[in-house]
């Protein structure tokens, strides 16, 4: 071929040297296909909480290009503005006559975002949690997959065809023969950085190449590296040897775990949607059935995705799938954009059997769906508190509905709302009540602080003693303290002042660490006092205890033994979850004190002793889920107990030890805490027996608050009438009966909120509830569209809300 260069031939016309794709798409007759016989519309949805969609033409040049899924860009409002949206749907059918229509300027990716069926759910959460679909598809798509992060653009270079060259061929310097030849030789399409790389030469000389006809240049966004696709987890390969070597012996199943597993097997073969709600006592074996259903799943040439509720548990979770040779993707907040961009990627194309996550991998664009699992479904990590205010355990449900696959939720201490789901039948209980290998679960002792006096700190003598003996017989030592930071309140003790944020009626917390007085809840932050601000007396006193002041105390009171502390300020770095737990795992750490973070989940067989140094932290606040959330902490912790052949034990310290959930906890009986709560929620109408939804009102403006919360107040009383008005006339003409005794829907408020001012917003909010789901999301659709805030009041809804401080 090099002859060409040499011969010269009979001039014919040159065919144009083309560039490749380019950001002008053909027109439908250029491309070869015939143009529509009727003009084509758009419906498309924005970031904005609007309850519809806008239609917009598709100009021909977009003919094909436009599809569901994908994002655009048009003009909207009277100025036109562009802004980006989310095509929903493709149609013939337009407005009607006279109405004029905008076109689509820009179709934005190549590829759809989200395929039909998450339209279908983020299209039901959007109708469920009362916020606009084009919300809810901003929040499902990460934004490092709309901003392609991790992508790299490159460019391509081809050699043109035979057929198409320049007749006669161009005269060529030295440098272009080897560029070309080099070119000719790939077969095919070579990156032009390596193009220049291997022949020494400089961008110009190509270029010439391309001006003359005998070389052809496009672009191309591929991944940015291979570690942001492979790499990504590499650090949590190395968590779980244990589990490893156990898996290398395989694993027999006992006679609990066998019944379990047959019925989930044979849903599992049907296939088809099927809730299940795995109760299992802690260290009973839940994960190895997700690991067998997983696997069951993948052989069937479909995709898993597993939903965890704390980074924390991420890398023994990963460990342990990938010890089964699957392929794992994770999606969690740690992530850059550029990772969670290239798992996206590789979820989308089908390169990941297992996808493994917090709430929002729940969205993950997985085609071939086969199960999902929800593990420690009861936790609160789950609820999202921003719009879209979803719950990924009920989002998971519902997507499970639409893709007809199974759904396994677990837990040692199930929520309320899912054990009574199993109760009435709509899901299916599997229950696990013993320990793998028969092993008891641990003792669990209470101390009651009202009659043992605290010495020189927080741990008791009894914990002091049972610490000091588990440590002497070689085995670590787990504490529970809910609280972070060195001292939980500072105040005067001449004055009566309390140190609180200035953006917040929250009490300001002391950071050693920092040296700086912290909010838990904005973030703002000032040095510590020295003297009173209130009456300028050296009178300040730093009390309450946190994480930090726990550990200087077992330092000092254990100077030959490893502690470190696990919370939400020693773990802000990348990896420092997987670094403090491995370190754990591998002896080099004795006590391990934390937050909630080191309740749930871990297994670790040499912890001996599990202590809680107040189980009253969160029992005592203005919540209907108080003692619920306070049992489960306690049960969780106390499960980490005990795992391994020298058996454990729990200490919990206590003012209050005689109360249900502490009492009921300490004798691992969670499904007497479920009766006696559940009867409580019936007596006081709380849910799973009534829906609940809370209604936000919050203002800088003090004044313009309460005024809105009033306005709402009567439109909400309103909007009951209205809907209890349609539902008697409704039921008079099909001949029901109606109770008149007994409003179906209750609104408790306008009230202050329990924290009334926060990030310097006044805020008041109602209760809204009623046994009838479907009325009481017709009160607050009525209410949402025809009640508008002042521009400085804001107003938000959040249904099926977690926390009601």
């Amino acid at each position: 071929m090099t002859g060409l260069f040499d011969t010269p031939r009979r001039k014919r016309r040159s065919s144009t040297a083309g560039a490749g794709p380019t950001a002008v798409p053909l027109s439908a007759g250029e491309s070869g296909e015939q143009a529509p016989s009727k003009p084509l519309y758009a419906e498309v949805v924005f970031d904005r909480p609007l309850d519809q969609a806008w239609t917009y033409a598709i100009p021909p040049p977009l003919v094909g290009l436009v599809q569901p899924g994908k994002r655009v860009a048009v003009p909207l409002g009277k100025r036109g503005k562009e802004t980006v949206g989310f095509c929903v749907r493709v149609s013939e059918m337009g407005p009607p006559p006279g109405v004029a229509v905008k076109p689509i300027w820009r179709v934005l990716d190549e590829e759809a975002l989200v395929d039909d069926h998450l339209l279908q759910l983020t299209r039901w959460m959007a109708d469920y949690y009362l916020c606009g679909w084009g919300q809810v598809l901003h929040a499902v798509v990460p934004a490092g997959v709309r901003d392609q992060a991790g992508l790299r653009e490159i460019v391509q270079v081809e050699a043109v065809p035979p057929a198409e060259l320049p007749d006669p061929l161009p005269t060529v310097t030295p440098a272009q023969k080897a560029v070309w030849e080099t070119v000719q030789q790939h077969k095919g399409t070579m990156e032009l950085r390596e193009l220049l790389r291997q022949t020494r030469c400089s961008a110009s000389v190509v270029r010439g190449l391309v001006h003359k006809g005998l070389l052809r240049l496009h672009r191309e966004r591929v991944e940015g590296t291979a570690a942001a696709v492979v790499g990504i987890e590499s650090s949590l390969a190395q968590a779980g040897e244990e589990e490893k070597e156990a898996d290398n012996r395989g694993i027999v199943l006992n006679a609990d775990q066998q019944r379990v597993w047959g019925q989930l097997e044979a849903a599992l073969q049907t296939g088809g949607f099927r809730p299940f709600l795995l109760h299992g006592v802690t260290g009973s074996g839940k994960t190895e059935i997700y690991l067998r259903a997983m696997e069951a799943v993948v052989r069937q040439g479909r995709q898993v995705v597993v939903l965890v509720p704390e980074i924390a548990l991420t890398p023994q979770t990963i460990a342990r799938f990938r010890q089964r040779g699957n392929r794992v993707a994770v999606l969690h907040s740690h992530l850059t954009d550029a990772e969670r961009g290239g798992h996206w990627r590789r979820i989308a194309a089908g390169e990941v059997e297992v996808v493994v996550g917090a709430r929002s991998a729940v969205f993950a664009p997985v085609r071939k769906l086969g199960l999902i699992v929800i593990d420690e479904e009861h936790e609160h990590t789950f609820k999202q508190e921003a719009t879209p205010r979803y719950h990924a355990r009920d989002v998971a449900v519902m997507r499970a509905r639409l893709a007809g696959v199974p759904v396994v939720l677990g837990s040692a201490t199930p929520s309320l709302e899912s054990w009574w789901n199993a109760a009435r039948g709509q899901y299916t209980l599997l229950s696990l009540p013993k320990r793998v290998e028969s092993r008891p679960l641990p003792a669990v002792r209470l101390i009651d602080l009202r009659h043992e006096v605290l010495k020189n700190g927080a741990l008791s003598p009894t914990l002091v003693g049972a610490m000091d003996r588990a440590l002497h017989s070689g085995g670590q030592v787990l504490l529970l303290l809910n609280r972070r930071g060195y001292s939980t309140y500072v105040h005067c003790h001449a004055c009566g002042y309390v140190a609180q944020c200035s953006h917040c009626d929250i009490a300001l917390t002391f950071h050693r660490s920092r040296a700086a007085l912290l909010c838990h809840y904005c973030g703002w932050q000032t040095a510590p006092y020295q003297r009173c601000p209130a009456c300028d007396q050296p009178t300040i006193r730093y009390q309450g205890l946190g994480t930090e002041k726990l550990q200087a105390e077992i330092e000092d009171k254990f100077p030959g033994y490893v502690c470190r502390r696990m919370d939400s300020d020693t773990t802000v770095r990348r990896g420092s979850h997987e670094s403090i737990l491995k370190a754990f795992r591998d002896g080099k750490i004795h006590i391990l004190l934390g937050t909630q973070m080191i309740a749930k989940g871990l297994d670790f067989p040499n912890v001996t002793l599990v202590g809680v140094i107040n189980a009253d932290v969160g029992l005592h606040v203005p919540d209907f889920r108080s003692a619920e959330r306070t049992f489960q902490l306690l049960a969780q912790v106390a499960g980490r107990a005990g795992r391994g052949a020298k058996g454990g034990v729990v200490y919990i310290q206590t003012y209050t030890p005689d109360h249900p959930c502490i009492a009921l906890a300490a004798r691992h009986d969670y499904v007497g805490f479920a009766s006696q709560e559940l009867a409580h929620r019936r007596q006081h109408r709380y849910p799973p027996f009534e829906r609940l939804a809370r209604l936000i009102i919050r203002s800088q403006d003090e004044g313009a608050a309460a005024a809105f919360a009033e306005t709402l107040g009567g439109a909400l009383h309103r909007a009951v009438a209205a809907v209890e008005s349609s539902a008697c006339r409704a039921a008079a003409t099909t001949a029901q009966a109606v109770e008149s005794s007994v409003s179906p829907v209750r609104i408790l408020g306008p009230a202050e909120c329990p924290v009334y001012r926060l990030h310097n917003y006044y805020r008041f909010h109602f209760q809204v509830q009623s046994a009838d789901s479907a009325r009481l999301h017709a009160v607050l659709r009525r209410v949402v569209a025809t009640v508008r805030p002042p521009a400085a009041v804001e107003f938000q809804v959040d249904i099926d809300p977690y926390s009601m401080l």
